[in-house]
This record gives C-alpha cells, structure tokens and sequence, in this order.
C-alpha cells in the first residue's frame, strides 16, 4: 500500500479545480466576485465624492468669510473718509490703516478659498474611474484567454 501523494496547500482531495468545476459554477462565482469588485469601487467613489465636497464646503465658507471680512473693509473704508473730513490727519490716518489691514486679510481669504476649490475640482471620483477602467481592461483580457 502507498502512502497518500501530498495535495498543494489548500486543496483538498475531494475539492473540484477549475478545470473540473462545471461551468456554472464559474460563471456563478464571477458574477459574484463581478458584483463584489462593483460595490467596492461604489464605496471607493462615495469616499472620493465625500472628500471634494468637503473641500468645496471649505472653500464655500472661506469666500463667504472674505466677502463678510470685505464689507467690514467698506465700513471701515466709509469711516475713513467721514474721519477724513471731520478732522484732519490723525483719525483718518488710523482708519485708513484698519482699512488697509481688513483688505489684506479679505485677499488671504480669497487666495485660501482659490486653493481649496482648485484642489476639489474636477468633481468628479477620478481614482474609481481609474480602477473601473483598469477593471473592465483585465476583465476584457481576460475574456480572450
């Protein structure tokens, strides 16, 4: 009596291989591995679609804080002139610098929210695109063999 050849790792002796599996079994298996590889890349573009709209949210709040920080420049810069023609140098001399302070601080502002939006944009889930693409390519490859 022989001793039992020794089976590579993880087959069994009972367990069918590819070549023996029926062929609705494959196709069973590969719609659903087809359908696994789906939801992944849907959860992998509801992530990437996530992230841009927090980027769009920020940049949405940094333009609504420039344009808050930019009326308060008019304000200041209305003061500035009635200071201007009540008294002279002095008064409008310190609302003009305000003024000028409140300006820089709207362009940071502005310039912070540009970065933020070209940093989302385009608004689209571009590394899922990406896999899709290299998905349905193996796929067709495969479908030549």
């Amino acid at each position: 009596m022989s001793s039992p050849q020794p089976h590579p790792a993880g087959q069994h002796r009972d367990a069918p291989t590819a070549a023996t599996e029926p062929v609705g079994e494959l196709v069973q298996r590969a719609s659903q591995q087809l359908t696994e590889l789906v939801r992944g890349e849907l959860r992998l573009a509801q992530a990437e679609m996530t992230e841009k709209g927090k980027r769009y949210g920020k940049g949405g709040g940094l333009i609504g804080g420039a344009g808050m920080v930019s009326l308060l420049m008019l304000q200041a810069l209305v003061v500035t002139v009635i200071a201007a023609l009540a008294v002279p140098l002095p008064v409008w001399a310190a609302g003009l610098i305000v003024t000028v302070a409140l300006a820089a601080v709207a362009a940071a502002l502005a310039m912070t929210r540009k970065k933020q939006v070209s940093q989302a944009a385009p608004p689209a889930p571009e590394e899922t695109i990406e896999n899709v693409k290299a998905d349905v390519a193996e796929i067709k490859r495969s479908a030549r063999r």
